[in-house]
């Protein structure tokens, strides 16, 4: 599954014209536009990180839910930048979907320190609080994943303009730690081929609950979403992305 998405400037609008494709199959990715909500300026989040764990959260909104409802939920999860915890959170909705078993609407990224700042946040009143009352009445589909990313090089904070991509992959049963790290090898070295990613993080999840089944995740940033475009068209990235991480894959 992919997900791509468009990094806006700190003041979001609730219509949230984000390019966010999302790819839904077995092995899919997710186009998303998203706002770079932080706890600090952005010149203050550009140092590498040792390690940083991502989170991930898909949306399915009910139909006809009412609009206010939506931007409710929207404005309630962005809201959530506010708690110690989290380093960088955006939320809002999807708008290229090329899933044919899952028809996601809306999506959260947001990164933290450490495992521990993550339940943290998960546990938080406020976090509670929203989940209750603006997200579970009008979703009928959640899914979250998580994954440490190690030496992320770059900023916490997206740039503005910025484009997102992140997939998430079904690895075979069985399969060895060797194919495994080919697999992460492979994704993660997109960065040294292709200039036009200015940022990829990938790992493996930790929070199989609501994974649906997905046990490697990646989220690669773009100066914009003409990079991003040209590289989903660019023959030889679709070809290395299909053959080497995908035969290990369900």
């Amino acid at each position: 599954m992919m997900v791509c998405t468009r990094i806006r400037p700190l003041f979001p609008t609730l219509s949230f014209s984000a390019p966010n494709s999302v790819l839904l199959h077995s092995n899919s990715s997710l186009f998303f536009k998203a706002f770079p909500f932080s706890r600090s300026t952005f010149t203050a989040k550009t140092t590498m990180s040792a390690q940083t764990i991502e989170h991930i959260v898909l949306f399915k909104v009910k139909d006809d839910t009412d609009p206010s409802k939506v931007n409710a939920m929207v404005t309630g999860l962005n809201g959530l930048i506010s708690l110690d915890q989290v380093l960088h959170l955006t939320a809002g909705p999807i708008l290229r979907n090329r899933s044919s078993s899952f028809q996601f609407t809306h999506m959260l990224h947001s990164r933290y320190r450490t495992k521990e700042d993550l339940g943290g946040y998960t546990a938080h009143p406020n976090h509670m609080s929203v989940v209750k009352e603006c997200v579970l009445p009008i979703c009928n589909d959640i899914m979250a994943v998580d994954w440490v990313a190690d030496e992320l090089n770059g900023p916490i904070v997206p740039r503005p303009g910025s484009a997102m991509r992140v997939t998430f992959l079904k690895l075979k049963e069985g399969l060895g730690e060797r194919d495994k790290g080919d697999v992460l090898g492979t994704i993660g070295g997109m960065k040294e081929l292709f200039g036009s990613i200015d940022q990829i993080t990938v790992g493996e999840n930790f929070s199989p609950a609501r994974a649906k089944g997905f046990s490697i995740a990646s989220l690669a940033i773009f100066k914009g979403l003409d990079e991003l475009d040209a590289l989903n068209s660019n023959e030889e990235a679709v070809k290395m992305q299909k053959d080497k991480p995908y035969q290990h894959c369900r």
